[in-house]
Parts: C-alpha cells; sequence; structure tokens
C-alpha cells in the first residue's frame, strides 16, 4: 500500500482510472488549481482533502482560488523573507521601452500576438543590452521576452556585443535545453533569455539579475519572474531591470498585499513620480528637489501614456517618503499633491479641504459644499 505518491500533474489527469482514491491531495504551486487539469483531478476524488501552496495565491488572471478552496492561512511576507536572509535584497530600475495602452486583453492578460509584435523592434534589442552594460555587466542574468523569436534575436544581440548568452523556449529539444542549463549554472553562459519558462521551480542562486521585456497583467506572474534573481546568496543584491514598467501596475516585489480567496477587479492604478537624472533616485511629486542627492532639475512621469525609447532606467523606490515625512516638510503646492498625502496616509477628504483652504490652495467646485459643512 502506498502512503504517498509523487506525481506529475499532466500525468495523474491522463491515468485518473489507474489511481488509488487518496485522503489528501497536496498541491505545489497552488495558483495554477484553477485550470482544468487539476479540476479534473479534483472531481475524479471529491472525498479527498485539497491542500495547496503558492507564493501568489491567485489565478494568473488576477481572480480568487475560492471556487477551489475554503480558507486561505498567509505566512511572512516578503519583506520578512528578506530581512532573515531567505531571499536577498534587491534594487530595481524600470522605464518603459513601449506602450502598452493599446494592447487588446484576452482571458485576463494581454494578446500574446499583439504583445510579441510590439516588442519586435530593433531599437529594444539595443537597448536591452546598453541598460543591462550600464547597470548589472557581466552578472549573470535571465531576460524574461515576450516571444520565441525576441528571445532568439535578444539573445543574439548580447552575443554580437561580445557576451555569452543563449536562448531556451518550449520547444528547445531536451538535449540541448539541459546543456545550456549546464553552462549557464556553471558560468559559461552569462545571459539566458527564454519565453514562457522559468517563471517556477528554477533555482539558480548566484543568479543575479532579470530583465523584464515582457509586458504581463498577471501579478502571480509579474512576481514569479521579477523575484527569479532574488535567491538567497550572502552579500547579493539582486538587480530587476524592467523595460516594459510592469511595476507601476503590479507595484513593487516586497509590496504588502491583502491576499484574498474572493475574485479580484482590477482598478487602473496611475502612479507619479520623479526621477533625478543625477542620481536616478525615483521619490514622490510633491518634493521640489530630490532626497537622495537635492538635485533640482526633475520632472514627473506618469505611467500612461509614455513611448519612451532612449532613455535610462531609473531606480524604483517605493513611496513610502509621502507617509513617513511631516506633510509641513512636503509643502503641497496644488490640490492634486494635497489629495496625495491625504490618499497616502489614509486620512479623511475633510483633512484635504481644510488644509488646502488653510494654505491658500485653490479646492475643487465639487468640494465647495464640504467647505460650508466643516466652516472653512
Amino acid at each position: 500500500m502506498n502512503l504517498c505518491s509523487v506525481d506529475m500533474v499532466q500525468t495523474v489527469s491522463r491515468h485518473l482510472d489507474r489511481i488509488q482514491p487518496p485522503v489528501l491531495i497536496i498541491t505545489d504551486e497552488a495558483h495554477h488549481s484553477a485550470a482544468e487539469t487539476y479540476r479534473r483531478i479534483y472531481r475524479a476524488f471529491p472525498s479527498a482533502f485539497l491542500l495547496g501552496f503558492t507564493a501568489t495565491p491567485c489565478r494568473l488572471n488576477n481572480g480568487g482560488l475560492g471556487d477551489v478552496y475554503e480558507d486561505l492561512i498567509t505566512s511572512v511576507s516578503t519583506k520578512w523573507l528578506i530581512e532573515h536572509y531567505y531571499l536577498s535584497p534587491y534594487k530595481y530600475y524600470s522605464m518603459k521601452l513601449v506602450n502598452t495602452s493599446g494592447l487588446h486583453v484576452r482571458a485576463g492578460e494581454f494578446r500574446a500576438d499583439e504583445v510579441a509584435a510590439l516588442m519586435q523592434r530593433k531599437e529594444i534589442y539595443g537597448k536591452t543590452v546598453e541598460q543591462w552594460e550600464r547597470l548589472a555587466k557581466n552578472k549573470k542574468t535571465i531576460v524574461y521576452c515576450a516571444s520565441v523569436e525576441s528571445a532568439e534575436e535578444t539573445a543574439a544581440q548580447f552575443r554580437r556585443c561580445g557576451y555569452a548568452a543563449a536562448s531556451l523556449d518550449g520547444k528547445t529539444p531536451p538535449e540541448l535545453r539541459r546543456d545550456i542549463m549546464d553552462r549557464f549554472r556553471s558560468g559559461e553562459i552569462r545571459i539566458l533569455c527564454n519565453c514562457e519558462l522559468f517563471g517556477e521551480g528554477l533555482d539558480v542562486p548566484d543568479c543575479e539579475c532579470t530583465v523584464l521585456l515582457r509586458p504581463t497583467q498577471s501579478l502571480t506572474l509579474f512576481i514569479q519572474q521579477s523575484m527569479r534573481s532574488m535567491r538567497y546568496m550572502p552579500g547579493k543584491t539582486a538587480l530587476i531591470i524592467d523595460h516594459v514598467g510592469n511595476c507601476y501596475l503590479h507595484g513593487l516585489p516586497d509590496d504588502s498585499r491583502e491576499w484574498t480567496l474572493e475574485p479580484k477587479h482590477r482598478q487602473e492604478n496611475i502612479v507619479k513620480i520623479r526621477e533625478c537624472p543625477e542620481c536616478f533616485a525615483v521619490y514622490p511629486p510633491s518634493l521640489d528637489e530630490c532626497p537622495y542627492c537635492g538635485f533640482k532639475a526633475v520632472h514627473e512621469i506618469q505611467r500612461k501614456d509614455k513611448k519612451i525609447v532612449d532613455v535610462d532606467l531609473v531606480e524604483v523606490r517605493r513611496q513610502e517618503d509621502i507617509r513617513n515625512i511631516p506633510y509641513q516638510a512636503l509643502s503641497p503646492q496644488t490640490w492634486e499633491d494635497v489629495i496625495e498625502i491625504q490618499r497616502a496616509r489614509n486620512y479623511k477628504i475633510q483633512w484635504a479641504v481644510r488644509y488646502a483652504a488653510a494654505h491658500g490652495i485653490p479646492i475643487p467646485k465639487k468640494y465647495s459644499y464640504m467647505r460650508v459643512v466643516i466652516g472653512v
């Protein structure tokens, strides 16, 4: 009698009639549990208790897993894992090389053919190498591409610039894949480009850098890919180079997130930032100068409607300053600045109206009634 068996989902789903009914089904990477292949197994053994493990408890299209599981138990946060040396700290650099606003969405994700066409441009390949040389030269790197063709061309561009690079995809013959992976692990190959691979299950602790060339609406896919370079090694600081602005949609890898089994309804999230051309730091737009180096010639960037090719990537930093610095020191000058502070600190809208009135900042007409109510 077998007390336990470990099998691939694809194998189990094809041989359900040969399997002794289990008491417990444990699913790794449980964010896949809503897929039909997994559901076929669960339906075949309705009396079995289901237990799933995942770092990203939501479907790839950002929906909840409540129609599979009854309860969600969360563990430690990504911040905790970094602070306790289970993951490496990181630096995140981003600037969009392409404008994804015209892409259509199918099943909660950008259409693959449109993404591939968008990323199939020579200036993108050249800028990818140029920015990698500036930020991560000679570091062991995984590049996530939008198509097989772009993975091959990106690797070819690296090779033309004198760097050992290779590409892999789902159709790469197993023997060749093993050979390339062995050479990547040994360091003979420094840059490994891929399409739809290495989101899960790849453990290369000395990989120091990931490059994102695939825009995605999936939070799960973003976290799985962006954090691939964060496997812990003493003294390592991982680099994440995001050429497609995924962070402006999903936040940073160690942001605090409220996980739930309920379906999620995406809300548009416009992230305003200021970039410092002197030290490449990123900080809230309410500050008139860079808090890191004091440089004053700054400008705002919005996530929407930007098509930028010939620019340097800038380091993305969390906008915690706006919550931690006294708002008097932030010196908001416009209603938008006041609202940004109000939202970041979860103040009531009355605070914004009162502050703006006291400092002579014009208040939108729709809040005129509130001025009367609170007497300002």
